[in-house]
């Protein structure tokens, strides 16, 4: 018996947020290269690369997204799951690499510091601002539910950051005269983008080396198969994501000596359990008796 669960988190209405998100991201960030020229603004480029990188996620979430609906065939018996996984990896690498390219930059402006246009600095940040809120609060319930998603959010809400301080940073220059604030808000900002971008990228890398979940302990699913009383024990465990909501487990299980009529209803019991307790998608039990010579939990071969 095999168990599927497939979490859809409306995606009707989630390519339409993503397709708004995009547009919005593409007018802002063509906004903010020309202010960000026009002010000198370091800063305001740097905001305005991370909002074109944005629309770029939002592309490749949303082609990710229909490639997961593509039906299994006999070249991808998994269908194309891990579509929005490599989506995250591809989308939070480049947010690493556009950060570092930034500080370099940044690091130039700190020895040869420019004038800047405050006042224009503010208003093109603060449009800016407006539309990273906007791209946040359509993705921020799909977020929940999608790794995909969330590095594309994550994209925005660190433009809204970004944007804040830029903001801030705009008013220390018009009322204070502080010109370093602009280089050192771009190395602040590319640090967190940085920080969480790495977040990311280690759990996306973690599904595609097939990684088990972290929040489901095998000795926990031994315990659940093991209290069965027909069960003598569980071995050779293999569990693995193929998609970060999507769980497949399949293992060995030795049992006394029954009708086939009755191992599949303690199969299906069995099955049922471990779907209960730990919401794993996809199960493949094969019964044994004693039949494997090593019984180890996971088969370390």
């Amino acid at each position: 018996m095999h168990i599927h669960s497939h979490n859809n988190y409306g995606s009707g209405k989630t390519t339409i947020r993503l397709a708004i998100t995009m547009l919005l991201n593409f007018i802002i960030t063509a906004a903010e290269i020309i202010g960000g020229i026009l002010s000198g603004s370091l800063a305001l480029i740097s905001d305005a690369l991370h909002n074109f990188s944005d629309g770029i996620s939002v592309i490749i979430s949303y082609i990710a997204i229909r490639l997961t609906k593509k039906e299994t065939t006999f070249k991808h018996t998994f269908g194309l799951k891990r579509a929005e996984i490599l989506a995250a990896v591809i989308n939070s690498s480049v947010l690493i690499v556009i950060s570092v390219y930034l500080f370099y930059e940044a690091a130039k402006r700190f020895t040869d510091p420019s004038e800047i246009n405050a006042e224009l600095m503010i208003i093109v940040a603060s449009i800016g601002l407006a539309a990273n809120i906007i791209g946040t609060l359509l993705l921020y319930a799909d977020s929940k539910h999608s790794m995909n998603i969330k590095s594309s959010y994550l994209h925005l809400l660190s433009d809204a950051v970004s944007s804040v301080a830029v903001i801030l940073g705009g008013l220390a220059i018009l009322y204070l005269d502080i010109y370093w604030i602009d280089p050192l808000l771009t190395i602040l900002i590319g640090i967190y983008i940085i920080r969480e971008s790495i977040h990311i990228l280690g759990d996306a890398v973690h599904i595609l080396m097939e990684g088990a979940p972290g929040n489901i302990s095998i000795d926990e699913i031994q315990k659940v198969v093991e209290s069965f009383d027909e069960v003598d024990d569980i071995h050779h465990v293999h569990m693995w994501m193929i998609g970060e909501n999507d769980v497949h487990l399949e293992a060995h299980v030795n049992v006394s000596d029954m009708l086939i009529s009755k191992s599949d209803d303690l199969r299906m019991r069995i099955e049922k359990s471990i779907t209960e307790h730990f919401g794993i998608t996809h199960i493949t039990l094969q019964f044994e008796s004693d039949q494997c010579k090593e019984s180890d939990l996971i088969d370390r071969h």
